[in-house]
């Protein structure tokens, strides 16, 4: 067995990369992210010596005797881009574990709860091993208690997929087409990053490879998604809900300045917008400021002033007109004129079709 203070902490952190599917690790791979565990907990990294007698005492001398598949794969180098054969290691049974013990009652319980409640959310398609989970359990749903309003996706199974490529932090390729050219296929290949919701939709938000850039897939659009354990997966640096925070929907428009925007809403509207904000930085303009804006506006009688701190992007613009004439934007000028413009080509529009002979 090899004699070092850290062997029991090497032996945790190993469990859990040998169980992984959706990683094939070679034993220096194996080494780094053992390293990266142990110097987050202030203990000295190990050579690969040290990681090699570890597999060998997990296999053969210790009381696990794990058994450990010892495979190959072919690998495409970055530096050379020649393929060349690469050793990795894992567990044969994914649901084996050193540390495997059975679970309380009360651990049980709590985890059949959980199931159930999940199972009823009429939004997220069936992650892998649910079922099955649920199924050993013994989780029995018998009524719906919590029901979400979906788009129906026409591959049921991609929510779950690509949860699974993000919490397992995978390179994917993303196979998808846009709606309007939609015979025609595309191929990217991303790091996944976020899965959200807005306006009943689900959006991947992932960065490409080659650029690094951020982007976001509607879910009905991505027709295919293909795991890519060869390629290293490069984590978002810092907190990516926080880049969302400045705007409506899931449009980052990087190049765009933060905007204080006000505007006025109808008596008949003002209730509605207080109650379900148009965006979280809404505050509702009172004392000296709505004065002055009163007397600005004097037209805009009755109703309420609100202002919201947002960057400028399409679902923004989409957002204001959707009230129609219960909701009028007064600054700043450049939103004012974009809303403007959406109008107007939506008279244009309703002109072209009903256009009187």
């Amino acid at each position: 067995m090899p004699a070092n203070k850290n062997a029991v902490t090497r032996y945790y952190f190993l469990d859990k990369l040998l169980a992984n599917r959706y990683h094939n690790y070679s034993t220096e791979e194996l080494r780094q992210l053992v390293n990266e565990k142990l110097e987050e907990l202030g203990q000295e990294p190990v050579s690969l010596r040290t990681i090699q007698l570890d597999l060998h005492y997990l296999e053969y001398e210790g009381p696990f005797l794990a058994d450990i598949e010892h495979y190959q794969i072919d690998e495409v180098s970055p530096r050379t881009n020649k393929t060349a054969k690469k050793t990795c290691h894992r567990y044969a049974d994914p649901s084996f574990s050193i540390f495997k013990k059975k679970m309380t009652e009360d651990e049980k319980y709590l985890l059949s709860e959980a199931l159930s409640l999940l199972g009823q959310f009429d939004g997220l398609p069936n992650l892998d091993g649910l079922e099955a989970l649920r199924k050993s359990l013994n989780v029995k749903t018998d009524r719906q208690i919590i029901s979400f309003t979906k788009n129906p996706l026409e591959n049921s199974t991609l929510l779950g997929e690509l949860f699974t490529a993000i919490s397992q932090r995978q390179v994917v390729e993303l196979h998808y087409h846009r709606f309007d050219t939609p015979d025609e296929e595309r191929t990217v290949t991303l790091h996944p990053y976020l899965l959200k919701e807005y306006n009943r939709r689900w959006y991947l938000i992932a960065a490409a490879e080659e650029s690094g850039k951020l982007l976001n897939f509607a879910l009905d659009r991505i027709d295919k998604v293909v795991p890519l354990p060869s390629h290293v997966y490069v984590p978002y640096d810092g907190d990516l809900n926080e880049r969302f925070e400045d705007i409506v929907g899931v449009t980052l428009n990087e190049d765009k300045d933060l905007h204080t925007i006000v505007f006025w809403v109808s008596n008949r509207s003002k209730d509605y917008v207080a109650t379900k904000p148009i965006h979280e930085s809404q505050r509702n303009i009172r004392g000296e400021r709505e004065e002055e804006l009163r007397e600005k506006y004097p037209t805009l009688c009755e109703g309420r002033f609100f202002s919201i701190d947002c960057i400028e992007n399409y679902e923004l613009t989409r957002e204001l007109t959707s009230f129609g004439k219960d909701l009028i934007v007064l600054s700043p000028q450049n939103i004012v004129e974009q809303v403007q413009q959406r109008i107007i080509e939506m008279q244009n529009e309703y002109a072209a079709v009903f256009k009187k002979d």
